[in-house]
Formats: structure tokens, sequence, C-alpha cells
């Protein structure tokens, strides 16, 4: 008896192990199939194709474009190769290559279906220009514009435009707002409350990046205070600064909704009048 509790003992024990090393290998050959199949981060590549520059700044690097564009025509990865594809795309790369290699990159492009990367990254992009609309059309006609930009054109990047204070049409190109986007992403800094001169004309902007894990930096909402609009024509009269405020307080429907605390709710009823209204 005490053989036979050995031996169920020991095969006990065995089939613990023998499991345990098909389940690792198990789990090992599914990460390497995801990894053949899905491939890697271009940024895991030596020619990723942005370098940098002596004031810490990057770069996009058409050299390394190159190199990379010839590997992944030889050797398949769709992850990195749809992401240098994008960045090409961003940079407007066509352009800078000579005849024979715009040739390579187009077999490049219809190889890993290029033309799906930017239908992806409008369809990614669909609730952001909703949230860009319906931000704009709250606050129309107070000098304040709101957009969206869709980087993977920045030659036709500008596909929402609410309450237009800059004169720009839809689909004008974003110019270096790619570049300095990436910039700010190096210095781990926001594009937030700056100032822009141009001309006569000063502006208040902020630009918020919209980042996808695939692709890096594929967006961006710009909102542009007209500032000479608020401080010298809405300023200028007593009339003006009324009219500005009725519009900026204008509502199209009323519901019955509770956005307060619990705390805040209960002071409403008793009077409370706003935020930084102290007597109760």
């Amino acid at each position: 008896m005490q053989g036979l509790g050995s031996d169920i003992t020991i095969n006990v024990i065995a089939s613990i192990i023998a499991s345990g090393i098909l389940l690792s290998a198990g789990f090992l050959w599914g990460k390497y199939r995801e990894r053949h199949r899905f491939g890697k981060r271009l940024e895991e590549y030596d020619f990723y194709p942005y370098t940098v520059n002596r004031e810490n700044f990057p770069e996009f690097n058409l050299k390394d474009f190159r190199l990379g564009m010839h590997y992944f025509l030889k050797n398949v990865d769709p992850t990195a190769a749809r992401q240098l594809i994008f960045i090409g795309e961003q940079n407007n790369v066509r352009n800078q290559l000579e005849p024979a290699e715009q040739k390579v990159y187009e077999r490049l492009y219809a190889k890993y279906d290029g033309k799906r990367i930017a239908d992806d990254t409008s369809e990614y992009l669909e609730n952001f220009a909703k949230l860009v609309r319906l931000i704009g059309k709250s606050f129309p006609n107070i000098g304040i514009e709101i957009l969206l930009h869709d980087l993977s054109n920045p030659s036709h990047s500008l596909v929402v435009l609410e309450n237009n204070v800059t004169g720009r049409n839809l689909r004008d190109g974003a110019t270096n707002l790619v570049i300095d986007l990436k910039k700010r992403q190096l210095l781990n800094e926001d594009k937030l409350n700056y100032e822009l001169n141009l001309g006569a004309r000063k502006f208040k902007c902020t630009t918020i990046p919209i980042i996808r894990k695939e692709y890096g930096v594929v967006g961006a909402i710009c909102i542009n205070v007209d500032a000479n609009y608020l401080t010298e024509e809405i300023l200028s009269s007593a009339e003006k600064v009324r009219a500005f405020f009725t519009t900026f307080c204008r509502t199209d429907m009323r519901i019955d909704e509770n956005i307060l605390s619990r705390d805040e709710y209960a002071k409403a009823l008793k009077g409370k009048r706003h935020f930084r209204d102290e007597r109760f």
C-alpha cells in the first residue's frame, strides 16, 4: 500500500510538472505567434525616422525612413510598417523621395494597405469631430474658434471648424503642427494657453494632441480665442458687453437634471446664486 501511495504521488507530481511545462510552452508559442503576426513597434527598430537635433528636438529623418521602407518590403512587420507609412504621410514623404524611391514607397503602401491607415484614423477621430462640433455650437459668435486636425493627411488636415475667426477653410493644411507636437511630447510640455501675434492680430490658444497607441499623434483639437475682438470690440461699449454675455448664456432647451453635489444642491435650494456666492 505504501508503494502504491508513493507511485500515485509521483504520478500526480509528474503530471503537474508536465502540465506546467506544456502551459508555459503554449504561452511562449502564443506570444511568438502574436509577435510574428502583429510585429514590433517602430521605435524598437534602429531606423525609427525621427532623430534628435542639437537642441534636443525631434526631426524627421528621410535617410532612416528609406531604410525602414526597404526593410519592410523584405521583412514582414504589419505594426511597424504601418507606423512608418503613417509617419511618412504626416511628413509628405512622397515629395521628398526621388522618383525611383517613390515607386518603392508605392509598393510598401500597397503591401500594407496604406489607404486603410488613413481610413482607420478618420474613423477613430469621428467622436472627436462630434465633440468639437458640439462645443463650438454651444458658444457661437463670441470670437472663440474650435477645430479638429486629422494628421493622417497634414496637407489637408482641417476636418472640423466651428466659429471661424482665423479665416481658414476645411481641408487646409496643418503646416508644422506635427513636428511641434512631437517636440512638446519630448519635453513633456502641454501646448496650453499660449499667445500668438500675427501682424496686428492677437490670439489666445490651446492645442490638445490626440494620441493613438498604434500611430502616435493622429490629430489635434485647437481652441483659438480672438483676443482683440474681445478687448477692443466687445469691451468698447456696455451694450456690446451685454450682447456678448446674452449670446454666451443663450440656451436652446431646458431640462430637469441635477449637476450639483448634494451639499451644493441644498444651498441652491436656499438661494445660493453661483459658485462664489458665500452667503450660505
